[in-house]
């Protein structure tokens, strides 16, 4: 039967997307990649684009760790001795060492004294949140927390809902005020770092006005924080948000696919509640887990994290994030500045940030534009991100254009 009606409905809807502007388009095809030599970073060709190199500014990769030799050879070998795919759903047959030592090596770096893996991130956050709402929970959420959070939250069946202004914890204080007395659970949720724009929570606030809200609500306030962006790439030993700040929440989620360089995602948090999601959880229950070369490849970049090398690459990153943001500032490019490599350029236009972008990938840089819906009105901006196997030459290079442009 054709589908000719909902076709051109379809067909529709992508257009409007395109005449507004927010259509994500055709996807960049990386064909090759170029490892660091000679004083520059790894270098980026893509179809289309015949031997014309790019310096990839756009990457979640933080410590380069999908390039390091050390992480290829683990998950080739593991690959090699158990096969391409996990082959069944964790409970059936699915689960491997390699599994179980990944999640000892993930509750150790966070001091937790369980963790569980999950195939994404995205669906560690949907399927810790989901299975922890019943009829009686209220969900509180910063407004700028990220689309996998919202769709969790819109998911879930809670008795109610509230949102605070980003980052305002008198908004969160407020919103428990006016929920004790009527939800038996708040579960208050929030980004660590904010992945558009490279701030963080103030978690060790958050978690003051949690527990003083604690013994008002029956089956407690409960923290849960995603990560992913912070793990591996913030705080002096890469241990996130939590240690930048000093706190500690309730459940953790994190992810092996940014600053550890592979894929897949996780949750770190007690036993009693490891145990329950993983009776409960739908995404982790009927999906597939990482491979068993992905996790291999994940446990040699959490331990190169946890050790002396790590500390040296976040020195390096650290320092490269200044050297950026120092080069900006003294260009007039207006940023907001943190440690954390995400660096954005805040545009506020849409048809300039475009415009940039094109102006930059003609010279070999890839970066990406953020407009609205993705970002609020007013917040247009270029996301860069930093990486610690860019070098001194690719930060000054990327900065000549910038100010060339500006």
């Amino acid at each position: 039967m054709p589908i000719d009606r909902l076709r051109g409905l379809l067909a529709s809807h992508v257009r409007a997307l395109e005449d507004a502007g927010t259509a994500k388009g055709a996807e960049k095809v990386v064909v090759s990649v170029k490892p660091a030599a000679g004083g520059r970073g790894p270098r980026f060709l893509l179809r289309g684009q015949g031997d014309r190199e790019f310096i990839r500014m756009n990457s979640n990769s933080y410590l380069g760790m999908g390039l390091r030799p050390e992480v290829i050879h683990a998950e080739e070998e593991a690959t090699r001795a158990f096969g391409a795919g996990p082959g069944a759903v964790r409970f059936i047959s699915g689960t491997y060492r390699a599994h179980l030592d990944l999640e000892q090596e993930l509750a150790r770096f966070h001091r937790r004294q369980e963790a569980m893996l999950f195939s994404s991130a995205y669906g560690a956050v949907i399927s810790t949140i989901t299975p922890l709402v019943s009829p009686e929970t209220v969900l509180i959420s910063d407004e700028l927390n990220h689309n996998c959070i919202i769709n969790a939250m819109g998911l879930a069946r809670p008795a109610g809902k509230a949102v605070y202004k980003h980052n305002d914890v008198a908004g969160l204080d407020a919103a428990l005020a006016e929920w004790k007395g009527k939800a038996k659970r708040a579960l208050v949720v929030t980004d660590g770092i904010f992945s558009m724009r490279g701030d963080h929570a103030p978690l060790a606030e958050i978690m003051e006005v949690c527990a003083r809200y604690d013994s008002d609500f029956p089956e407690n306030v409960v923290c849960i924080a995603d990560d992913s962006h912070g793990v591996g790439a913030f705080g002096a030993t890469g241990r996130g948000t939590e240690e930048y700040t000093g706190a500690r929440v309730d459940i953790l989620v994190g992810t092996l696919g940014k600053a550890f360089g592979v894929n897949g995602g996780y949750v770190a948090a007690d036993t009693a509640v490891v145990r329950f999601l993983r009776e409960s959880s739908q995404m982790y229950i009927y999906s597939n887990p990482i491979t068993v070369g992905e996790a291999a490849a994940a446990l040699a970049a959490v331990r190169i994290v946890a050790g002396p090398e790590g500390a040296t690459l976040l020195d390096r990153l650290r320092a490269l994030t200044r050297r950026f943001e120092t080069g900006l500032g003294r260009i007039g490019i207006e940023t907001i500045p943190g440690e954390h490599p995400v660096v954005p350029l805040m545009i506020r236009d849409t048809q300039r940030t475009r415009d940039l972008v094109r102006y930059l990938f003609e010279r070999g840089v890839l970066v990406t534009g953020l407009a609205y819906p993705v970002v609020p009105k007013g917040d247009e901006e270029i996301r860069t991100q930093i990486n610690a196997d860019h070098t001194e030459g690719d930060i000054d290079t990327v900065l000549g254009f910038l100010e060339a442009y500006a």
